[in-house]
């Protein structure tokens, strides 16, 4: 076949063959696909894409001309307001999805501490003693459950909580904790922050672009050290710290003769019961009596990196291969929940014999069907969905294609695991990491994070930002659909070292035998970069703060409102952040000024925009240079020989 498909605006559509495949079929079967729908609206409002469109009151819809500074919407606010009022609206949206998701999690916690949340257990004891101690919770004399109990308690209350701090503020550095609170960033309670920007950003409230920003900033910390860190610790509590596993990615996982079931979204709750029923002997029984010869699960998006990462469940792509999935003609049930789904996937099941199973009170989906999921009856409710996909396979035509491609990828490298790889059960430690990096073996570390928008070539911007990292000795954290683009691509394997890693970094990967990008979860899981982070500093010789450190983040295909927050937070915790694809202040000088120049001396982090992916890379290798050189590093030590007298100074 080619290699491209193009619709309509004759545009490269993505790097990956499995998915020019895909939608090569779609086009013979006449579906159409987020790609067309995009070309349906281009072009697309400049106003909107710049942050300079106002829909807060309906005295507009305001539009802010560019080309004209003294322009301003009919209650008089300016470009810079109007901007900071979207940028901030769009922090609270992402970190309102994110902390749910948490809130979600921490429920699960006291139902299963209450006996209330049959087929759930909790599988890390040794985290949830470690949650208690940094929850300040005595654990003397009490059993796992009580414990269990006041966890998610306690967790659950930092949601409402009305004054003070989030308790895991204290994880953070110093350093980093004094900045927050001198600047007013530091959270109170997680709903109170995201309730207060959104009063703070209706019509006629608050106008100052700083102030806004600082708002947010606090926002967006309540995510990344509130809501979403709280997801990833007691998921790790409930379904097991991940370790490094390995599986295969990509559409090519879909099999011929078994029944294929897709989970999709981002909550792990209902996934981990639908891979306890997809496995159990009944089930597969029961799918081999309807001809099939077994039950074969994959995941789309963050469910699959969770079920890849604690049980090497494969992975069938990420976000813009969701309806290709279905295209295939193969896949008997598409099961979702929350985030990242496209409301277009019934109208594309409609084409074949697909059914999309909505499953969180929080979302339905017109044309597909619900099965509503409680943690209380999870087990009936995942077996009812299994045996309606397994009831779904007899009804599957012969209008089958499968792409070939498929790729084995390294998941799994939680905090816990990347410490105890450097260092050992015994002397677990970043102090390798640490000691790689002053010695210049590995230049610096980079968190790239993100999404797949169409407005790309899907993956490419990934791929090319991150091999442009790797080669420079840079060594790479990711998470979500960015990591399975890296994995389709083989760059989650040691492999990849060798193949495409500078020569610093790739003999440490040998030497430890890890890829040169490490998978370190799901969107919600960014916390783990957070403490990743966090631990070097601690660690010592490279600074005092997160801001001190050789290290840069980016998202090269971000589309959603999540990535602002996780940008947001990241910037103000002290990361230089670079987004390519677009960004939503491009409209305001003035506030696109402060984001990009003059919140790094509020916070030490501050934004990027940057639409060629290496250039960004460059840019971000550059920042790390400048960290390296402000630590003493970018000087080459001589090597000296001592007689003894000389080392006797040394003493």
């Amino acid at each position: 076949m080619a290699n491209e498909v193009e619709v309509k605006k004759k545009k490269v559509i993505s790097v990956d063959p499995a998915t020019l495949s895909a939608v090569e079929k779609a086009v013979e079967d006449g579906v159409p696909l987020v790609w067309d729908r995009l070309a349906d609206q281009e072009p697309q409002c400049t106003f909107g894409a710049k942050g300079i469109c106002c829909r807060i009151c309906f005295m507009g819809p305001c539009r802010i001309k560019a080309n004209k500074p003294d322009s301003v919407g009919v209650c008089g606010a300016n470009a810079d307001t109007i901007a900071a009022r979207n940028f901030a609206r769009m922090v609270a949206a992402g970190v309102a999805a994110h902390s749910d998701h948490g809130r979600a999690v921490a429920d699960t916690l006291i139902a299963v501490a209450k006996d209330e949340a049959p087929g759930y257990e909790i599988k890390d004891e040794q985290k949830l003693l470690q949650l208690a101690l940094d929850f300040e919770i005595p654990i003397d004399n009490k059993s796992i459950k009580e414990i269990a109990l006041a966890v998610g308690e306690k967790a659950r209350a930092e949601f409402g909580k009305q004054e003070g701090e989030l308790l895991f503020l204290k994880k953070a550095p110093l350093k980093r904790q004094q900045i927050w609170r001198e600047t007013g960033m530091a959270p109170r309670g997680i709903d109170r922050e995201v309730v207060e920007l959104m009063h703070r950003t209706h019509m006629g409230v608050d106008q100052e672009m700083e102030h806004i920003m600082i708002g947010a900033s606090r926002t967006a910390l309540a995510d990344g050290w509130g809501g979403s860190m709280i997801g990833t610790e007691i998921q790790d509590v409930l379904f097991g710290t991940p370790v490094p596993v390995a599986g295969d990615a990509n559409l090519g996982i879909l099999k011929t003769d078994e029944v294929n079931i897709i989970v999709h979204g981002h909550e792990p709750l209902l996934s981990e019961q639908i891979v306890a029923a997809a496995q159990d002997p009944e089930m597969i029984a029961y799918a081999k009596s309807k001809g099939a010869k077994g039950i074969n699960l994959g995941g789309i998006c963050c469910t699959a990196n969770e079920i890849l990462m604690r049980h090497g469940v494969a992975i069938a792509g990420n976000f813009l291969q969701q309806e290709l999935a279905i295209v295939t003609g193969a896949v008997e049930a598409m099961v979702v929940d929350v985030q990242c789904i496209m409301p277009s996937l019934p109208n594309v099941a409609g084409h074949y014999h697909t059914k999309v199973i909505t499953t969180s009170p929080r979302c339905k989906i017109p044309g597909a069907e619900h099965i509503e999921f409680h943690e209380s009856d999870a087990i009936p409710s995942a077996r009812r969905i299994v045996k309606e996909a397994i009831d779904n396979y007899v009804n599957r035509g012969k209008n089958v294609r499968i792409p070939k491609e498929k790729h084995t990828m390294i998941a799994g490298f939680s905090h816990e695991t990347i410490n105890y790889l450097l260092g050992g059960m015994y002397r677990a430690s970043y102090r390798p990491l640490n000691d790689n990096i002053i010695n210049g073996k590995i230049r610096g570390i980079a968190g790239v994070v993100g999404c797949n928008n169409p407005k790309t070539p899907h993956d490419e911007f990934h791929i090319k930002m991150v091999k442009e990292l790797i080669k420079n000795d840079v060594i790479v954290l990711m998470t979500g659909c960015g990591a399975v683009a890296l994995g389709k691509a083989g760059l989650l394997v040691p492999e990849g070292a060798t193949k495409f890693a500078g020569p610093g970094l790739a003999e440490v990967c040998e030497t430890v035998g890890i890829p040169p990008v490490l998978h370190m979860g799901a969107c919600v899981d960014n916390s783990r970069i957070l403490m990743a982070a966090t631990a070097v500093v601690k660690e010592g010789g490279l600074g005092d703060d997160i801001s001190d450190l050789p290290a840069a983040g980016a998202a090269p295909e971000w589309m959603s409102e999540k990535a602002i927050a996780i940008g947001q937070y990241f910037v103000a915790s002290g990361v230089y952040t670079v987004f390519s694809t677009a960004f939503p202040t491009l409209g305001a000088p003035g506030l696109t000024d402060l984001l990009f120049n003059k919140f790094e001396k509020i916070t030490g982090g501050k934004w990027d925009f940057v639409v060629d992916p290496v250039e960004a890379a460059r840019k971000m290798i550059a920042h790390i240079d400048s960290k390296r050189k402000a630590l003493g590093l970018d000087k080459k030590k001589e090597r000296v020989l001592h007689d003894m007298a000389s080392r006797r100074e040394l003493v």
